[in-house]
């Protein structure tokens, strides 16, 4: 598909309408019960060889009493304020390499990136559930509702983590900034959404948006087949289907975008079949703020050459 054709189709696709009355109630909420956790966390020094950076594991209790860890790669140098960069990572992954984040802690950035809870990091996944997973993580715990979704745990401990950040001595505030791809892609979305302070993000294809036209698209080929793994095994006549949807809804980035302030410069690959681009165009559209859409019309839900770099170029420059 042609960029031309694709903003023709979904340029003003606004996603599946179906945000929750109490949508702002249900999140206001949750925020309040991180605030009341307090900031405290433990740095944890790592026995890795560098003569320019130094490492660190991050932990601190999250909702439910859950341990959730994050790497944490800053300069040896002791200056007084650094830059930050969150890495958010993809689906069922964990924070990665520490030597993936030193070239930007020899530019002089702290890079922060989180374990989500339960996938392949450090982070605990304490979710209590008469449900499965059956294949994923989005279904988790949505058999006792919303409050119950292990991905509204997850984004509280974004909120937290960036509260935690911010209130770190050596911590730049004028200049954070967010990354992440699939899963990570709606990560750092969420991160600007919680937090005005972030002033930029970077996103290529986020997952986790417009589950209701995911499941109408080819569900079975993309990110999102755990929707219809969860009907075969748990609702096979669908007497459930609004009430399952209506709990997703509360987890559905589209409908946190207008809280956005940061910049936000997306990256797109029109062939992707993980993360449809329909799906994506409903986040995107909903954004109010100042933003960028990169199309990449052979390029699917896979490393994008060139966008890594535009976003170090502008960072960088950022921060001269």
């Amino acid at each position: 598909m042609y960029a031309q054709d694709a903003i023709a189709k979904w340029g003003s696709y606004l996603g599946s309408k179906s945000k929750p009355v109490d949508y702002e109630l249900f999140w206001n909420k949750g925020i309040s019960e991180v605030n009341e956790l307090g900031i405290d966390y433990q740095l944890v020094l790592r026995d890795f060889q560098s003569r320019i950076v130094d490492f660190f594991d991050l932990f601190f209790t999250g909702v439910g009493g859950a341990s959730v860890h994050c790497q944490v790669v800053r300069p040896k140098d002791n200056k007084q304020k650094y830059p930050v960069l969150f890495q958010f990572h993809g689906y069922h992954g964990d924070a990665g390499n520490w030597g993936d984040k030193v070239g930007w802690a020899a530019e002089g950035f702290i890079v922060i990136c989180l374990d989500v809870r339960g996938q392949g990091g450090l982070s605990e996944d304490v979710t209590r559930t008469k449900g499965g997973t059956v294949k994923g993580h989005i279904i988790r715990g949505i058999e006792e509702g919303p409050e119950n979704l292990l991905f509204r745990s997850v984004f509280l401990d974004i909120y937290q983590l960036t509260q935690i950040v911010f209130n770190m001595p050596d911590v730049d505030k004028e200049h954070v900034y967010v990354y992440g791809g699939s899963q990570g892609g709606a990560q750092a979305l969420v991160a600007a959404a919680f937090d005005s302070r972030i002033k930029k993000a970077f996103v290529l294809y986020p997952f986790l948006s417009d589950y209701r036209e995911a499941f109408r698209l080819n569900v079975l080929e993309s990110a999102y087949e755990e929707l219809a793994y969860w009907f075969r095994f748990r609702d096979v006549s669908h007497e459930k289907e609004e009430d399952f949807f209506r709990a997703l809804d509360y987890i559905d980035i589209q409908y946190i975008a207008p809280k956005i302030k940061a910049d936000v410069l997306w990256g797109m690959g029109l062939n992707d079949q993980a993360c449809h681009p329909k799906t994506q165009f409903a986040t995107y559209n909903n954004l109010v703020c100042r933003k960028k859409l990169l199309l990449y019309p052979e390029y699917g839900h896979e490393s994008i050459p060139q966008f890594g770099d535009r976003m170090r170029n502008e960072i960088l420059s950022a921060i001269q």
